[in-house]
């Protein structure tokens, strides 16, 4: 069931509040705007960038042997990128030949979620009511009941077990006659299951921590002990039904054969510690998961067949750097001609374009949306008037702040690129143009209605 809280906010605190969301709202609009600026100007540089390095960059065929005629040139190649470097993970003592091992962990824990719906009071308060929500979930790191809100889910949380996340990089990967640098290193991605191998007394050690930590945290029986219980009453009701002859007669060979003997319990397995294939589990039930579970993944990065794009430096590679300062360096997974990397390079600056300039617009539209909130707020007494001057001061914020990034844009642009600068100084001068006279127009259309109506 939801638990909520209701919380009532004074008409005085609101306007403080306001008034200090004008200041936010300032930065939030001038970050907004030099994030624009800045966008712009790196989405440029970075497409010279690649424009230049494409242009200047060789085809390296043979990377089986170190050849001075490459060096310090930008150099395209493919070759199997290959280790004999042994990592280890420290904690658990797995290890592989590898590129790189990883270790993830996750909990299942109760996780919080909150939802508010506030209204407006006359007189000028404001009543929020807010609802949280539970629900058990795998997450990367334990969570804190004790701050849950709802005190029948406080202090639920605990962990049968606690890791951090861990990753090792070979220290030579090989690509030919070369070595990759770290950052081509990380970018392989050829990730593999480790298959997990463990010492019996090390699986029983955990098994025996896990099961204090159950009873502490739980209250209740550990499931060994309620496992053991029920073979000793399986057993004690096998021999009550045991079935013995009393015939003095009968052979000794002839009672052991038609007497029923309980059959000895298997070997009890582990009850908390579950080992499948690169999962350690840490649980009742892997299918099953219960809050306090663990469940620890680990993974591998093998050798692969990869491209790359670097500038060759002695025996490995380096950044390219062009004129106006970017550096440049890529691998690409498998078999990539020059073209189709530089190609997703372009692709990719495109797409981190448009993600910052909308992040951007945003930034300034709520920025102006801050500056102007106070006037809403002073209005909040009667709250019908306020909703209608609030649509109206989100409108013209949004208006304007739109108009004021396309702008800042178009300022960056001619800056920069001037022909493209200019057409979109001319649509924010039509946007404008539109809400500053087209708007006042149908204003007064609107007045003179209702005056007609009126007469």
């Amino acid at each position: 069931m939801a638990y909520q809280e209701t919380t009532t906010t004074g008409y005085g605190t609101r306007l403080k509040n306001s008034l200090g969301g004008i200041g936010t709202g300032f930065l939030l609009f001038l970050a907004g705007t030099a994030l624009l600026w800045w966008n712009e100007g790196r989405a440029v540089k970075t497409d010279k960038m690649l424009n230049e390095a494409e242009g200047v960059t060789v085809e390296m065929e043979d990377v089986s042997k170190i050849d001075p005629e490459f060096e310090g040139k930008l150099i395209h190649a493919t070759a199997f990128a290959n280790t004999k470097d042994s990592l280890s993970d420290p904690l658990f003592n797995i290890g592989a030949t590898a590129i790189g091992i990883q270790r993830q962990v996750e909990y299942y824990q109760w996780v919080e979620h909150a939802s508010s719906q506030s209204k407006d009071k006359f007189g000028g308060k404001q009543e929020t009511v807010t609802t949280y929500t539970y629900s058990r979930e795998w997450t990367n790191k334990p969570q804190r009941s004790e701050t849950f809100h709802d005190p029948a889910y406080q202090n639920k949380n605990y962990t049968l077990y606690q890791a951090e996340n861990f990753d090792q990089l070979a220290e030579t990967v090989m690509f030919g006659a070369y070595k990759l640098n770290d950052y081509m290193k990380n970018a392989i991605s050829n990730t593999q299951p480790i298959d997990l191998v463990f010492d019996q007394k090390q699986l029983e050690t955990w098994n025996r921590d896990c099961e204090r930590i159950f009873v502490r945290n739980t209250g209740q029986r550990a499931i060994g002990d309620i496992v053991s219980e029920r073979v000793k009453q399986a057993v004690s009701n096998a021999t009550k039904t045991t079935t013995t002859t009393t015939n003095d007669t009968l052979k000794k060979d002839s009672l052991q054969k038609d007497t029923v003997i309980a059959p000895a319990p298997n070997k009890k397995d582990l009850d908390y510690i579950h080992v499948n294939a690169n999962v350690l589990y840490f649980g009742e039930s892997p299918n099953s998961p219960q809050v306090g579970d663990v469940r620890i993944t680990f993974t591998k990065t093998m050798p692969a067949n990869v491209s790359i794009i670097a500038k060759v430096a002695g025996e490995t590679f380096a950044q390219f750097k062009a004129k106006n300062g970017k550096t440049f360096q890529a691998l690409s997974m498998g078999s990539k001609t020059a073209e189709e990397m530089y190609a997703s390079g372009h692709a990719s600056n495109n797409m981190w374009l448009w993600i910052l300039r909308i992040l951007g617009i945003l930034m300034i539209c709520g920025g102006l949306r801050g500056i102007f909130g106070i006037l809403v707020t002073v209005l909040k007494v009667i709250p019908f008037l306020a909703n209608i001057v609030g649509w109206g001061v989100s409108l013209v914020c949004n208006v304007i702040g739109v108009a004021w990034s396309l702008i800042i844009i178009a300022i960056a642009w001619i800056f920069y690129r001037p022909l493209l600068g200019i057409l979109l100084l001319a649509i924010a001068g039509f946007l404008v143009w539109v809400f500053a006279f087209k708007g006042k127009d149908k204003l007064k259309d609107l007045a003179n209605r209702n005056k007609n109506t009126q007469v």
